[in-house]
């Protein structure tokens, strides 16, 4: 695969990780101080606590994604390597998956108060696309590992 095309997607990882950091450091404070007028604290504790938890994944899984882009840049594609940053980023994406579902119940309560169905809509866009990421990487895992196990055979037979 040429240079160009992994440095695209590196850099596109890096884009990716800007607006989250930043929502992190100044959305997510900024939207806890407005909620805070309108919600009890009881429900914006966990919710944030839980906003802030599925970033540690985010993160993990965007880190195993530019080791997997260096793997394949060194032409390293196809090794037990790969297949463990892949399984990492299922991990991460079934963690986050699981972290918002945990975030439902309470995202319900403030849809609710609120009369905003779009806030419990949004909690489930970030589960079903977790649960896609989760069920893409672990296609493509499965993938490699035969791919890698067929090489070795061919290596064997030569």
């Amino acid at each position: 695969m040429e240079r160009g095309t992994t440095l695209f997607l590196k850099v596109t990882v890096f884009l990716i990780a800007i607006p989250v950091l930043a929502l992190c450091i100044f959305g997510l404070p900024s939207i806890a101080g407005e909620a805070a007028e309108h919600f009890p604290a009881y429900w914006l504790y966990p919710v944030f606590s839980i906003m802030y938890a599925a970033a540690i994944p985010f993160f993990i899984a965007l880190y195993q994604a530019l080791r997997l882009l260096s793997y394949i840049d060194n032409n390293n594609a196809f090794s037990e390597l790969s297949v463990k940053a892949l399984k990492k980023i299922k991990y991460c994406a079934l963690a986050i998956s699981a972290l918002y579902i945990a975030a439902l119940p309470f995202l319900y309560f403030m849809a609710d108060q609120d009369d905003a169905p779009g806030i419990l809509a949004i909690g489930f866009v970030i589960v079903f696309a977790a649960i896609v990421i989760a069920v893409f990487a672990a296609v493509l895992q499965k993938l490699l590992k035969s791919a890698i196990d067929i090489k070795s055979e061919n290596d064997l037979t030569v």
